[in-house]
């Protein structure tokens, strides 16, 4: 699933492919993803694009913004004029960077859509410019376009009820709302969009590991101390991924033709599971925490028994027996990310 840096990284690839651009036409496939009137949109001038938490933000110059999601395998591809309807000849890979930024670009969830013949049935929503188009493909449906007023984005539901991004966010104000979240494990807390925006699965995997932090450790039993090394370890481990392009299980396609390289180089835990701890040497191992696969450290995050025990019957959450002096939690409903 795309999070908060593969968004960023798709707002910085296509900002200068689109920016000042008309859209000429916009072509729906899937009535339901987009949410909108084509002629609020069509005649439009590109004006901007912004990014709040994990949905992208284009701003047009007749006081409409067409608010991006891709949820789970939501794609935005780019493709030259002289490169639509027709398939990427590998022998793109061999040229400039200049020449390929203005050529094609891609991102989003991993697929062979990157270099197939578009549109083709996956694509829901075209965006068409005087000098290529802007496909949204979605193989599940989930993912949408809306069009909202610009003024009016900040009411919107989706984006009124997130939370701050972790640059923007104090230690005061992460741990007052693991606070308010008090019985729910750590994991579920930063999952939640409403505490904090654009933690996903892999970003919050990371930034337990950064913290030395057990994902089953009940919120309200941090300290301010940790709390401080969570939010640290969420902006250092997020700017990494935004640096290296986003995280990837596939390739990313960056806007020079590289693709994301974030566990490659940068995942210290996620999706590392029967290799060595990159601190201590421990094996790590995966369990579920807040209905989510979730990889740790064994000896880099210890969870304390006893004071951070979860009861089942309090607050939904029910302990089962599992991973090396801890609990291997469930949780049906959590909310997801």
């Amino acid at each position: 699933m795309p999070e908060l840096p593969e968004v960023e990284t798709v707002k910085r690839g296509l900002k200068p492919l689109i920016l000042n651009k008309k859209i000429v036409q916009v072509r729906v496939a899937e009535p339901k993803c987009f949410l909108g009137e084509v002629t609020e949109v069509e005649g439009a001038k590109v004006v901007g694009l912004r990014r709040r938490g994990k949905a992208l933000l284009i701003d047009l110059d007749n006081g409409r913004t067409v608010m991006v999601h891709l949820r789970m395998t939501g794609q935005l591809i780019w493709r030259k004029g002289d490169l639509l309807d027709g398939r990427v000849s590998p022998e793109i890979d061999r040229v400039g960077t200049e020449v390929l930024r203005a050529e094609q670009f891609a991102a989003g969830h991993p697929s062979k859509n990157f270099t197939a013949a578009l549109p083709n049935k996956q694509t829901r929503v075209t965006l068409v410019f005087g000098d290529g188009a802007v496909f949204f493909n979605d193989q599940r449906k989930f993912g949408f376009m809306k069009v909202l007023s610009t003024e009016a984005v900040e009411r919107e539901k989706f984006i009124a009820e997130l939370g701050k991004e972790p640059w923007e966010m104090t230690t005061e104000e992460l741990y007052a709302g693991c606070q308010r979240h008090g019985r729910a494990p750590i994991k579920a807390v930063l999952l939640d969009q409403k505490v904090i925006a654009g933690l996903g699965n892999i970003y919050a995997d990371e930034t337990l590991f950064y913290a030395k932090v057990h994902p089953e450790t009940r919120a309200g039993d941090l300290t301010r101390a940790e709390v401080e090394q969570i939010l640290a370890g969420a902006r250092a481990t997020m700017q990494a991924a935004i640096d290296s392009g986003g995280s990837t299980m596939a390739t990313y396609v960056r806007p020079d033709g590289t693709t994301g390289d974030y566990l490659e180089k940068f995942a210290q835990v996620f999706r590392r599971e029967g290799k060595a701890c990159p601190r201590c040497g421990t094996e790590i191992v995966k369990l579920r925490v807040a209905g989510r696969g979730t990889h740790i450290c064994t000896k880099c995050q210890v969870r304390v028994e006893g004071e951070r025990d979860l009861a089942a019957g309090r607050g939904g959450w029910r302990g089962v027996k599992g991973v090396e002096g801890g609990e291997k939690m469930g949780a049906e409903g959590a909310e997801r990310a």
